[in-house]
């Protein structure tokens, strides 16, 4: 079994598509670690706010068949891949990091650069694995997220439900 990370965030019916993530993930990888909700302005486009959260999980699956799969989940929470990079999304399910992975195996590179550069992925990282080290900067997500500028990008923590379950509160 290998720990994955994985980086989820909608701006269409997030809270539908966010729950319908979740469901989905916790069929494919069992027991989920889920970071607490949060809302953030969209980066790159104008657009709505995103929901966007981590979840760390283990799993037997390579990195190209979770990534084929996570793209499957994506489709069918309503994802159009036509349109520019940086537009409103239905449903994004990135890795982060699988294991101690550095490197492009199935088309992925890992560890994602999103990582460091991203509040909304940072933080919630390291809020779920605030002691585990990045693969390539052999540094713990807590040191990262206290090194960051935090005054760059704003994001706040909102009420999210899923499965009868308070997993978020603003």
């Amino acid at each position: 079994m290998t720990a994955i990370y994985l980086s989820l965030g909608s701006n269409v019916e997030r809270h539908k598509n966010i729950a319908a993530a979740l469901d989905a993930l916790a069929i494919l990888l069992g027991e989920l670690r889920i970071s607490s909700v949060y809302e953030s302005k969209s980066v790159g486009f104008d657009g709505n706010n995103f929901f966007n959260l981590v979840v760390g999980a283990d799993t037997d699956l390579s990195i190209a068949e979770l990534s084929e799969t996570l793209k499957r989940i994506e489709d069918k929470n309503g994802r159009k891949r036509s349109g520019p990079k940086f537009s409103p999304r239905t449903l994004d399910i990135d890795i982060l990091t699988y294991g101690n992975f550095v490197g492009v195996e199935g088309g992925v590179e890992l560890p994602r650069a999103e990582i460091t550069k991203n509040a909304f992925v940072l933080l919630p990282l390291a809020e779920i694995a605030p002691q585990v080290l990045h693969p390539q900067l052999e540094k713990s997500y807590s040191d990262l997220w206290a090194g960051y500028d935090q005054a760059s990008q704003s994001l706040w923590p909102i009420d999210f439900e899923w499965q009868g379950k308070i997993i978020s509160n603003a």
